[in-house]
């Protein structure tokens, strides 16, 4: 009997995946549990395993393509058997009632393509996530009179969290477009109408009025808002473009034009998303409602950068999904947080010696290898406990101090098989670290650091995170200034362990000079709520603990 694979859950907060390579071709027999093609979502790569043994009889979804979780991706079955397996209609969640931007009821979304005919199918603003509402029409790959597979792309479409495809759902022929490029609708909205094979083309657009509030915010412009009495549109004067939510949230807080021209967008073009402009009003301080914060003007805004100087031989490399993604996050931790970086050089002469005596022994008796990363990841827990808003994040006005220590590891991971891309970090995290003794965290660093490399980690395993080592030493480095984790307020990094002639004094106050392990370890705190003093006084606690490294402080 044939079977569906479905998108996989990966989390609470992942609704949808992208597929990044098929490990199995139609027609390949498959073991049960084993890989069959690879995902990626915003959090994680990983692989599919087939939930039963067969053939893989029919690829449902094309590579580069995203789609929805609890979406069939594939058939499985036996050899010579029919691909027709039903949909897993109860995995995917269906779209719920939204709001058209030029509407006071909100419309039902259809569940489903409408069909306004025997071999007549409408395309539809697929919803994306439980938060996303509309979209955005970025490029029309095909255009009426244009014969479409099933599943072929026909347009291009952006949201606040992805830009991606959307396929055609029958094959057969574009009639009519309803929506113009640039132009935001919602979801539920129809977009265009395909004719199935042998129904005459009409090139003209549909005279009849909308059928619904979906169809009508699909076909009338977005009207101008007004903030304060000033008004703001779709485009700014500089065309930059603003989505109903960012603009219905811009009202809704007192934001102004010229707060919204100075707000660095991560979306698409520098566009603002959501994320960008929540980000701004948590740091944006008491301006009064309708007035812009004294410390922001459009002239504080960064001039947009033209397009990129290019000469020959220069090759452009297009970034995967989760270089995106790193791409976006780095630059909103930046905006969201006010970084600073402390530094402190620490004698690990007592960590070296006691490696070099153990670690054999640590090997045959834990089968894992004895490495300094736990024991700094301990001496950093240690020093948590004394200061507990290291281990906190920014909720709105209130910072929320958090119980357990879900201690995040940077690993660095190699790309995708074939990609040009260099290596990239991913941070699993292990939770309630302080809960593990020294063999425990070392097993716990072990264990993770081996998913990641072989892409196993699961959406749980690099969630949670309160605190975060990145090490660049491992890698020769001295120290460097690491970017927070949101929404973490701090993140510690440990720099390369090398012997260095240093001054000591001895027990009777007299110097001398001895050859010493040296490590530069540093620290890089939010300072909306970490003070230098409270980073300097946290840093320099870890370095007491590293320094009077003990087995029974283990």
């Amino acid at each position: 009997m044939a079977t569906n694979v479905v998108m996989p859950k990966m989390g609470e907060s992942i609704t949808e995946g992208t597929i990044l390579r098929w490990l199995k071709q139609v027609g390949e027999s498959v073991k049960k549990d084993e890989p069959i093609l690879e995902i990626s979502t915003d959090k994680v790569d990983t692989e599919v395993p087939a939930p039963s043994a067969g053939v893989l009889l029919q690829q449902l979804v094309q590579e580069k393509q995203t789609v929805a979780v609890g979406t069939p991706i594939a058939v499985l079955g036996e050899a010579g058997e029919k691909a027709s397996a039903a949909p897993v209609a109860s995995s995917t969640p269906s779209p719920e009632p939204v709001a058209a931007p030029v509407a006071t009821a909100p419309a039902p979304a259809p569940s489903a393509p409408q069909t306004t005919s025997a071999n007549e199918q409408a395309v539809v603003m697929p919803k994306m996530g439980e938060s996303i509402t509309e979209g955005t029409i970025l490029r029309w790959l095909k255009k009426p009179g244009d014969s479409i597979k099933k599943d072929e792309p026909i347009l291009e479409i952006s949201t606040d969290k992805v830009d991606t495809e959307v396929p055609s759902p029958i094959a057969g022929t574009l009639i009519r477009v309803l929506a113009e490029e640039k132009q935001v609708v919602a979801v539920g909205g129809i977009l265009a109408y395909i004719a199935g094979q042998g129904v005459a083309v009409s090139q003209a657009p549909p005279q009849s009025a909308p059928t619904s509030v979906a169809q009508a915010a699909v076909q009338t412009p977005v009207p101008t808002q007004t903030v304060a009495g000033a008004p703001i549109a779709s485009h700014s004067s500089s065309g930059r473009f603003y989505s109903p939510l960012v603009r219905s949230i811009a009202k809704q807080e007192g934001v102004t034009s010229s707060e919204l021209d100075s707000i660095s967008g991560s979306g698409l073009g520098g566009r603002v998303n959501k994320n960008d402009i929540l980000s701004y009003l948590s740091t944006r301080g008491s301006a009064p409602t309708g007035k812009p914060a004294s410390s922001v003007s459009a002239k504080s805004a960064p001039a947009p950068s033209g397009p990129a100087i290019t000469f020959p031989g220069d090759v452009s490399i297009p970034m995967d999904n989760i270089r995106q993604r790193i791409a976006e996050n780095m630059v909103r931790s930046k905006h969201t947080s006010a970084h600073v970086t402390s530094v402190s050089e620490v004698d690990v002469t007592a960590i070296v010696k006691f490696r070099e005596k153990f670690k054999d022994e640590f090997k045959r008796r834990e089968g894992v290898n004895l490495t300094y990363t736990p024991i700094f990841i301990e001496a950093m827990i240690r020093a948590i406990k004394d200061f507990p808003f290291i281990n906190a994040s920014i909720e709105g006005t209130n910072v929320l101090v958090k119980k357990d220590v879900n201690f995040g590891v940077a690993v660095s991971v190699p790309p995708p098989e074939g990609s040009q891309l260099p290596p990239s970090l991913i941070v699993p995290v292990i939770k309630k670290a302080q809960s593990l003794n020294y063999a425990g965290i070392a097993h716990a660093v072990t264990d993770l650091a081996v998913k990641a490399r072989t892409k196993k980690l699961t959406l749980d395993d690099i969630s949670g995170g309160t605190f975060t080592l990145t090490n660049p030493g491992m890698f020769g480095n001295l120290f460097g200034t690491p970017i927070i984790a949101q929404p973490q307020v701090a993140i510690m990094t440990t720099g390369a362990v090398v012997k260095r002639a240093v001054v000591k004094t001895d027990e009777n106050g007299d110097d001398y000079i001895a050859i010493r392990s040296m490590m530069y370890l540093g620290l890089s705190y939010d300072h909306r709520i970490i003070d230098g003093q409270y980073g300097v006084q946290y840093t320099e606690r870890v370095k007491y603990y590293l320094e009077n490294f003990t087995l029974n402080s283990l």
